[in-house]
C-alpha cells in the first residue's frame, strides 16, 4: 500500500488488515496499533451517512468521527470500495478517508484510474458518476460528455445493452453481484465485439446501496471460440438425420445460415447422384450441380445457380481450387482470381435474371470453399459467402469449416453408398421377383410390391404364381430375414427353390419341408457371411375343378379369405417354424371355396411394425377387403391405403388372388377297368367327348395320348384307374391309378418291341408329367388347342 495514500483494508468482519502512512497522519494511530483490530473501535461514535459537495453527483460516501489516541476527534470523509472474492462473495472493503477540502488520493483510486480494464460506476438509476480512461475510450466519450447520463443514453439500444441495464437495476434493487455477457453491436451480429461484464453494489457505511459498479473484459476471442465449438456441437446432431444424399446437404446449409455465413451452398459432382467416380483433372474446367443452397437475406447471391442445376467452375475460382488442392480456399476481394470470379459471376447473374439495370446484391467481400472428401474420394464443394456482415472469414473459420465439412462429407458419402446399394438391391429384386402373367384358368390376380424407404434397405418380400397341372396354381409369399443385397439374393435362391419344388407337384406341407431343409443348409453354408439367415413362407395350392384351397405355412401369417357374400376372415392355419429352425413338421389346411372368393396374401410389413398392433392391423384388413372396389387392383390400393402405415419400416408383398371354378362342360372323367381291351372302348369315349366340345382338330394326338397313358395304367398300375379330359386354354389329358410308381422316359434300341410310349407323348404334346397323391399318382399331358 502506498504510504502517502489516506487508505486502510477492511475485510468482511470489519478488522482492520491495511493501514497506510496516510492513515496514520490523520488518524495518530500507527499500523501497529490498527491492524488487527476491528474499524468499530477507533471510531469515537457510529458511522453516519454523508452528503457530497455540492456539484458532484452522489457517490458511496460516508462521515466518520475518528478518536484520536492524544484525545482528539477528527471528523473525515470516507468512500468505501467493496472487494469481490470466489464466487462473487463479499471479501471486504478498501476505505479511503481525507479531510474536509483535502484531495483524495488512495491506492483503490489509484488503481482505477490507472487499470486498462472499463471500469466505471453509476448511480442506482444508472447514471455515470464515475469512470476511468479505459471506460471512457471504450465508450467513445470523454468523462465530462459520459457523467451524468444513463447507461442505455450512451450504449444505445440493443439486446446486450438491454440486458445490462435490466442486471444493473437488479444489483440496485436487490444488493446482489451479478455477471453478464453482452456485446458492443447488435446482436443478430455473430461476429461482434464481446464483453464479459461484471457488477457489484457499492454501499454507504450505513449499508444502503448508493450505486453499481461495472468492470468489463474483452473476451471476443473467447466468444467466437466458444461459438466455434458450439458449431460444431450442432453439426454432430444436425448433419446426417437422414440417408439422402440432397436432405444431407441441406442440413449442412441450415447449419451454416446464417450463423457462420451470409449465403452457403453445396454443389455436388453429378457422379455422387448417379455414376462411378471419374478422376478429377486440374487442367480442365469442372462441372457441379447445386443441390442445395440458402442466404441470410433476400440480397444473398441465390440467382447464379438454380437448385438441381450444373454449372462450370473454372480453374482459378475458389470451389475448383478447393477441389483439385483438397484444402479449404480462403478468398478476399483484391485477390486477381477472386475479382475476376466475382465478376464472371456478376455477369451470369445480370445474364440469367434478364436485368441488365438489376440492382446488384451487397458485395462479397470473402468466400471460403471447403471440399467434401470422405474416404479418399471427392464428392464436391462447400461455399460460404460473407457479403451482408462486415467480418470477414479468418483462417480458425477456415479451420472449422473444414471440421464441418468432413463430418457432412462422411454423412453424404454414407447417403451416397446407401442410394447405391439400395437401388443394386432394388434391382436385382425386380429381376429375381417373378413376372407374373394374366390368363389364369384357376385364378384372377392383382399385386403390390413396395420397398422400404427406411434406412434398414431392401428386404427379402417376394410373392409368386406357379400354374401347375390339371389348370390348378400355386400361390406363394415369403419373407427373408434381414435387408440388403444378401437378404435379396437369399430371395432369389428360395423363390428358384420354391419354383422347382412346385413343378415336382408336392403337397403343401411337404414342398415346405423341403424348403426348410435348404434354408437349413444355407444357413451353415453361409454361417460367416450370414449369421441369422432364416424365412417365413406361406404356399397354397388352389384346384379350380374341384375348388379346393390347400395351404400350409412356415412362420407367415395367415392369408384373409373374403367371401363372395361380404364377410371377411382369416384362414385357420396351424402354421409352422419359419424356414431354417428344423425338427418341426408342417401341417396343411384344406378347405373348398366358393366361386369368386378373394384369398389376401401378405408379408408381416403390411400389418406388423414396432409401435402397431398386430390384431389390430389384421381386422384393419378385413375391413379393408370388404370395401366394394371396380377390379381387383383397385382393391389393392384400397388395402394399402387402409391399412398401410404412412412411413412403412419394412417391404411389404400384397398378393390377390379371386377364384375361379371350371363347370362340368369343362371336365369329363371316366372310370377305366383294368383290362386291355377296355382301351378301345376309352378311346372312343374321348374322341366323342371331343366332337361334343368341337375340338377334332386334335381327336389324332388325343387319341394317342389316351391310348399310352390308359395302357400303361393298365399294365404297371394298380386300379381304381380314372380318366379325366379338361377343355381350357389348352386340353388336359390325366390317367389317374393307385399305385405311387411313376413312370420315366426312355429311349428305345432299334429292335426293342415296346419303350416309345410316352418319348411319343413327349414330342406330340407341350409338357407331360406325374404327381403323387395319397391314393396314387396321375400321369398327365397337356397339348395345345387350335386357334380359332
Amino acid at each position: 500500500m502506498d504510504d502517502s495514500s489516506a487508505a486502510l483494508v477492511v475485510d468482511a468482519r470489519g478488522v482492520v488488515t491495511g493501514w497506510s502512512e496516510g492513515a496514520r497522519r490523520l488518524t495518530g494511530f500507527s499500523a501497529d496499533e490498527a491492524v488487527g483490530r476491528p474499524v468499530r473501535d477507533l471510531l469515537a461514535e457510529e458511522p453516519g451517512s454523508g452528503r457530497p459537495p455540492p456539484g458532484r453527483p452522489p457517490l458511496p460516501v460516508g462521515v466518520a468521527t475518528v478518536r484520536h489516541p492524544d484525545g482528539r476527534t477528527v471528523t473525515l470523509r470516507l468512500t468505501v470500495c467493496p472487494l469481490a472474492g470466489p464466487a462473487d462473495e463479499n471479501a471486504g472493503y478498501v476505505i479511503t478517508a481525507a479531510d474536509a477540502g483535502e484531495r483524495e488520493t488512495s491506492l483503490a483510486g489509484q488503481v482505477f484510474e490507472q487499470s486498462s480494464l472499463p471500469l466505471s460506476v453509476c448511480d442506482t438509476e444508472q447514471r455515470f458518476v464515475l469512470l476511468n480512461a479505459a471506460a471512457c475510450e471504450a465508450m467513445g466519450g470523454s468523462e465530462e460528455s459520459l457523467l451524468g447520463r444513463t447507461f442505455l443514453d450512451v450504449t444505445g439500444l440493443s439486446d446486450g445493452t438491454r440486458a445490462i441495464d435490466r442486471h444493473m437495476r437488479l444489483v440496485a434493487e436487490t444488493g446482489r453481484p451479478m455477471r453478464d455477457e453482452t456485446y458492443s453491436q447488435a446482436a443478430a451480429d455473430p461476429d461482434q465485439q464481446a464483453w464479459d461484464v461484471e457488477m457489484w453494489p457499492l454501499r454507504d457505511t450505513a449499508g444502503r446501496v448508493v450505486g453499481t459498479a461495472l468492470a468489463g473484459l474483452d473476451s471476443t476471442e473467447q466468444h467466437h471460440a466458444r461459438r466455434r465449438l458450439a458449431l460444431l456441437d450442432d453439426a454432430t446432431t444436425a448433419l446426417g438425420t437422414t440417408l439422402d444424399v440432397v436432405r444431407t446437404a441441406e442440413e449442412l446449409v441450415a447449419l451454416l445460415v446464417p450463423s457462420f455465413a451470409d449465403f452457403a451452398a453445396v454443389d455436388l459432382l453429378d457422379w455422387v447422384l448417379d455414376a462411378e467416380a471419374p478422376p478429377l483433372r486440374g487442367d480442365l474446367d469442372i462441372v457441379m450441380r447445386r443441390v442445395a443452397h440458402a442466404s441470410a437475406g433476400p440480397d444473398a447471391p441465390v440467382t447464379v445457380v438454380p437448385l438441381g442445376r450444373t454449372d462450370v467452375y473454372p480453374p482459378y475460382s475458389p470451389p475448383a481450387q478447393a477441389l483439385h488442392g483438397g484444402a479449404a480456399v480462403l478468398a478476399r476481394t483484391g485477390e486477381p482470381d477472386f475479382d475476376r470470379w466475382m465478376a464472371e459471376r456478376g455477369a451470369q447473374s445480370l445474364r440469367r435474371t434478364a436485368r441488365r439495370a438489376a440492382t446488384p446484391p451487397p458485395g462479397i467481400h470473402t468466400e471460403l470453399a471447403v471440399p467434401l472428401r470422405a474416404r479418399g474420394t471427392t464428392l464436391g464443394v462447400a461455399v460460404a459467402v460473407r457479403n451482408i456482415r462486415p467480418g470477414a472469414f479468418t483462417e480458425d473459420d477456415a479451420v472449422l469449416a473444414e471440421e464441418i465439412a468432413g463430418r457432412a462429407a462422411v454423412c453424404v458419402d454414407n447417403a451416397r453408398r446407401f442410394a447405391r446399394e439400395r437401388a443394386t438391391a432394388l434391382t436385382l429384386q425386380n429381376s429375381l421377383l417373378p413376372k407374373v402373367r394374366p390368363g389364369q384358368a384357376a385364378v384372377d390376380i392383382a399385386h403390390r410390391y413396395l420397398p422400404t424407404a427406411a434406412a434398414a434397405g431392401i428386404g427379402g418380400d417376394w410373392f409368386d404364381v406357379i400354374p401347375l397341372s390339371g389348370t390348378r396354381v400355386a400361390l406363394v409369399v415369403g419373407d427373408v430375414v434381414g435387408h440388403g443385397i444378401p437378404s435379396t439374393a437369399t430371395m432369389g435362391r428360395l423363390c428358384t427353390a420354391v419354383r422347382t419344388l412346385a413343378d415336382v407337384d408336392l403337397p403343401p406341407e411337404e414342398l415346405l419341408t423341403h424348403l426348410d431343409d435348404l434354408v437349413t443348409h444355407l444357413a451353415a453354408d453361409d454361417r460367416d457371411d450370414v449369421p441369422e439367415l432364416g424365412a417365413t413362407c406361406l404356399y397354397a395350392v388352389y384346384d379350380p375343378v374341384s375348388r379346393r384351397l390347400a395351404v400350409a405355412a412356415a412362420g407367415h401369417p395367415a392369408p384373409a379369405l373374403l367371401m363372395p357374400d361380404g364377410t371377411c376372415r382369416l384362414v385357420p392355419l396351424n402354421a409352422g417354424p419359419p424356414l431354417g429352425v428344423g425338427g418341426m413338421p408342417f401341417e396343411a389346411t384344406e378347405l373348398e371355396l366358393p366361386e369368386g372368393s378373394v384369398v389376401a396374401f401378405y408379408t408381416d410389413g403390411l400389418v406388423g411394425g414396432r409401435d402397431r398392433d398386430v390384431d389390430h392391423a389384421t381386422r384393419e384388413l378385413c375391413r379393408a377387403l370388404t370395401v366394394p372396389a371396380e377390379s381387383l387392383d383397385a382393391l389393392c390400393d384400397v388395402v394399402l391405403k387402409h391399412v398401410l402405415p404412412e412411413e412403412p419400416g419394412d417391404d411389404v408383398a400384397l398378393l390377390l388372388a379371386r377364384t375361379r371354378a371350371l363347370g362340368a362342360g369343362q371336365v369329363a372323367a371316366r372310370d377305366v377297368a383294368a383290362d386291355p381291351e377296355e382301351v378301345a372302348a376309352v378311346r372312343q369315349w374321348a374322341l366323342d367327348r371331343l366332337a361334343v366340345w368341337g375340338l377334332d382338330d386334335v381327336s389324332f394326338v388325343t387319341e394317342l395320348v389316351v391310348s399310352e397313358l390308359v395302357t400303361n395304367a393298365i399294365r404297371y398300375g394298380e386300379p381304381p384307374i380314372r380318366l379325366r379330359l379338361i377343355r381350357d386354354r389348352t386340353l388336359i389329358c390325366e390317367v389317374t391309378d393307385a399305385s405311387s410308381t411313376s413312370p420315366h422316359l426312355r429311349r428305345a434300341h432299334a429292335f426293342d418291341e415296346g419303350g416309345r410310349g410316352l418319348l411319343l407323348v413327349a414330342q406330340l404334346t407341350q409338357r407331360w408329367g406325374s404327381r403323387q397323391a395319397d391314393g396314387g399318382k396321375t400321369i398327365w399331358a397337356e397339348q395345345a388347342l387350335p386357334r380359332r
